[in-house]
């Protein structure tokens, strides 16, 4: 594949409360208008050429973004302009170099890759296409085959470095990444799949500690999950430089002729805790039916479960010591039956006040929602239990479609639950007793998206695209928005 491909989309937006619903903006990049408004969006690419053993790939996408004013922050731009991707990469056999700005791949998708993915998470749940992309390079070893294995074993990962470019409370944080992948493959129909997908943000400004040293000495320590020197803070010396979280993954599929199946389940943490498997069952859980045939009035679809109430417990003790001994709580105190290292506060950092986000969006899930707290856009709702459903495929077996129903019951924190003085920290609760100290608000949100296309000739079409979007619940404003917009392609 050689193909030059140049796009630009014209989209208006429309919400009975001003404010667009949850599927219209969520896993869009971040270039999409909150409020009433359009979006224009130019795009040029040219991705590899499979034919080719070294090959090169670039690509460019410019956005521009208007909403209505919000009459409760007048201090709102209405005309937001962006540069939504700019990268360009090259590859030889099984590596490849990606430099710039570009989407995260998104996986379990339905009837046409341009409608998104059919997942919350879009098959990460650390990082999903919600926040705006940063600027930075990445590494990537594609699935290689370990000698002497009948190439049934392989492996994969990705090493990179990014830099945040928001106004967030660490000014200037960096990002660094890493996700690392074990595949074992029949050659025939199933195949099992073990990762790790990590981040870490370090450096920076901070208006508490100042400039936060960012040195090759400090890199390292970073990239192997180190604590600080003594110049480094109190909190750094004692734990990690930066914030570090990420997610575990348990993936398995069968491949057929016809169709394949495939089963995930990512775990996040934030700490040792998490990574130990104490904050089990927390995670999405995945289940994705895809046709070959992607002509048929439903092609694909997906049901997806997430669980993140439990966090590895609801107590936290220091692990070490005023020396920095380790201590051992259970020789301590016998009575002690319950893990005593929980309160994980997923994608959220007492140092980094903004957590995993950029320009005030999740960059991991979409139900892991943001707010202002004390001036700071971080993520306040890490506990919650969410029933999802995606479905795809073509209208008359033409028309791309995809229809998304997300059921949650969200509770906020444990430190900062939505509904006052109803959380079960400190209780002693375990995961698989019955809770009715917790008490969460209920949230329905849906989306039926696609496109119709008209072709001229070979290299042109222009497409008629559409959404209508609802939100109906306790914790985000209850809408109904449609958007309708024009897109051409030429390649």
């Amino acid at each position: 594949m050689n193909d030059f491909v140049f796009s630009l989309m014209l989209l208006g937006a429309l919400s009975s409360s001003g404010t667009l619903p949850f599927w219209a903006v969520s896993n869009t990049a971040g270039i999409m208008p909150d409020r009433d408004g359009g979006l224009a969006l130019l795009e040029a690419r040219k991705p590899f050429d499979e034919s080719k053993t070294f090959q090169w790939q670039a690509g460019a996408s410019l956005a521009a973004s208007y909403q209505s004013v919000d009459p409760l922050d007048l201090s709102g731009m209405p005309l937001r302009p962006m540069v939504d991707e700019l990268y360009a990469g090259l590859r030889w056999q099984v590596l490849r170099i990606d430099v710039g700005m570009q989407h995260r791949d998104r996986e379990f998708l339905g009837a046409d890759p341009s409608l998104g993915s059919l997942s919350v998470t879009e098959g990460h749940i650390v990082e999903s296409n919600n926040a705006r992309t940063m600027p930075g390079y990445k590494l990537v070893l594609e699935p290689w085959a370990i000698p002497f294995t009948g190439k049934h074993l392989l492996i994969s990962g990705v090493w990179g470095d990014y830099k945040t470019l928001d106004d967030r409370y660490v000014d200037g944080a960096l990002v660094h990444r890493l996700r690392g992948y074990l595949t074992y493959d029949t050659r025939k129909h199933f195949y099992l799949q073990v990762g790790l997908d990590h981040y870490a943000l370090w450096g920076g400004t901070s208006p508490l500690y100042g400039e936060m040293p960012i040195t090759w000495d400090n890199y390292f320590r970073v990239a192997t999950a180190r604590h600080a020197s003594s110049a480094g803070s109190i909190s750094d010396q004692m734990n990690v430089i930066g914030d570090h979280g990420g997610a575990e993954q348990l993936r398995m599929g069968w491949k057929a002729d016809k169709y394949d199946i495939t089963f995930q389940w990512e775990k996040p943490y934030s700490d040792k805790s998490g990574m130990r498997f104490n904050n089990i069952p927390d995670g999405a859980y995945t289940l994705h039916f895809s046709l070959k045939d992607k002509d048929r009035w439903i092609s694909d679809a997906l049901v997806e479960f997430h669980y993140t109430m439990w966090q590895s417990g609801t107590l936290h003790e220091r692990e070490t010591d005023a020396e920095g001994h380790q201590i051992n709580w259970h020789t301590l105190d016998k009575d002690k039956k319950i893990n005593i290292f929980g309160g994980d506060n997923y994608f959220t950092n007492g140092e980094y006040k903004s957590g995993w986000t950029h320009f005030g969006r999740g960059i991991c899930a979409p139900l892991f929602y943001t707010d202002v707290v004390s001036g700071v856009k971080k993520v306040v709702n890490n506990r919650y239990k969410a029933l999802h459903l995606g479905v795809s495929g073509k209208l008359f077996r033409v028309a791309p479609y995809r229809l998304m129903l997300t059921l949650s019951e969200d509770y906020g924190t444990y430190h900062r639950p939505y509904v006052a003085g109803a959380t079960s920290w400190n209780s002693g609760w375990n995961w698989w007793e019955p809770n009715t100290l917790d008490k969460g608000l209920t949230q329905f949100s849906a989306a039926f998206s696609g496109y119709v296309p008209f072709r001229f000739g070979c290299h042109s079409a222009l497409d008629v695209v559409y959404g209508l979007y609802a939100d109906a619940g306790e914790v985000l404003p209850k809408a109904f928005a449609g958007t309708l917009g024009i897109r051409y392609n030429f390649r």
